[in-house]
């Protein structure tokens, strides 16, 4: 996507066990009804982190500590061109609520292989799921 500036955008892929949250992109937004890892854009002056944070107590209502960064990675989209932040979060406090009205489930890696996923989420299936 040339001339265009990449998104920078945070994901979380907490942990509960050997499962992680999933999210499914509620109608009216763009790629509604696909999976994806819960997170958003990063605003203007923000750390990643704490752009994590503050989308997760948004969205979910968690409240997250010692996020882990994982990977980067750059896609492009026909409409938008990104830079996704993924981080392993096993340490939060709260429940998931749908704020967005979102759904989300708990998932292994193995079953989120099976739902539609972001196709930038995707390749990252696969990596979760080796141990």
């Amino acid at each position: 996507m040339e001339g265009k500036a990449r998104i920078e955008v945070v994901g979380g892929i907490l942990w509960r066990g050997g499962s992680f949250l999933a999210a499914q992109r509620p109608e009216g937004h763009p790629q509604a009804g696909f999976w994806e890892f819960p997170g958003g854009k990063v605003e203007p002056g923000e750390s990643l982190e704490a752009a994590l944070a503050r989308e997760l107590a948004e969205e979910l209502s968690l409240s997250i500590r010692n996020p882990k960064l994982w990977r980067t990675v750059e896609h492009d989209y026909d409409f938008r061109s990104v830079r996704l932040h993924f981080f392993h979060i096993t340490e939060f406090s709260g429940e998931p609520a749908a704020n967005d009205g979102q759904a989300f489930r708990w998932v292994t890696p193995e079953e989120a292989q099976t739902l539609p996923f972001l196709e930038a989420d995707r390749p990252l299936l696969f990596d979760l799921s080796r141990p």
